[in-house]
């Protein structure tokens, strides 16, 4: 085909084109456009992740470490135990021995300046054989001091104190001594008010006496921590039959 015959086709293109109505000519351009099948993003289900795209892979991964990096509350407290079955047996009583003085001071400390031996400190509740805290429960405390005797003349290491709204006392001595015939102990009497009087003694855990001792107690052993400074922390719950 010469150049003069394709510029005169070209001419009577153009001439169409301007008098062809404005519906014909958008079908014609139409059909000029080449068909394009759309892009399916929808990420197909149940694929193993090598299929994920890159991006994918990553943001899936960042939502992983972050939940496994980041620790939740029920994952860092242990669960409280509940009062039951182990919790609510009765205190078990013990004799009184022969070194009770009635009348002792009410104090919750029992310590005085120049003392001899380590600190101690006993924590607990007082609670009925229902799990219920008991208010206003008395008890009475007496030991032997560090080399193992007791104050029979006196108050010395001796005193009363009462339990707070929530059943909760607290009491500041020192570790008792040991004697013949007994391991280290200290003497208490508990009682809710109205109530009678439970007494008992407590006992340290790890006592080498504890098993020549015909009078210990596993039940009445208190669960002891010891601090930096040589003092020690106890703790016993007393469980009362009313």
């Amino acid at each position: 085909m010469s150049q003069t015959q394709t510029l005169l086709k070209r001419r009577a293109f153009l001439y169409a084109l301007v008098t062809m109505p404005p519906a014909l000519i958008l079908a014609a351009c139409a059909q000029q456009q080449p068909t394009v099948a759309p892009t399916i993003t929808t990420q197909p289900t149940n694929i193993p992740s090598t299929a994920i795209p890159p991006t994918s892979v990553s943001t899936v991964q960042s939502a992983t470490q972050a939940a496994t990096t980041v620790p939740t509350i029920a994952a860092q407290l242990e669960p409280t135990p509940a009062c039951g079955d182990t919790d609510d047996n009765p205190t078990p009583a013990q004799t009184e021995g022969p070194y009770f003085t009635p009348g002792s001071p009410e104090r919750a400390s029992l310590l005085e300046s120049d003392m001899q031996g380590a600190k101690l400190v006993v924590t607990g509740i007082v609670q009925s054989t229902e799990c219920q805290p008991i208010a206003r429960a008395l008890l009475d405390f007496w030991q032997c001091d560090d080399a193992g005797v007791y104050d029979n003349a006196g108050y010395t290491l001796r005193g009363h104190q009462f339990t707070d709204e929530q059943g909760r006392y607290r009491l500041e001595t020192i570790v008792p001594g040991v004697y013949p015939g007994r391991t280290r102990h200290i003497h208490v009497k508990v009682q809710a008010p109205n109530n009678p009087v439970l007494t008992s003694q407590l006992y340290f855990p790890g006592e080498p006496r504890n098993r020549t001792d015909g009078i210990y107690n596993p039940a009445l052993e208190m669960t002891l921590t010891e601090n930096a400074d040589g003092s020690k922390n106890g703790a016993f719950d007393f469980v009362l039959q009313v």
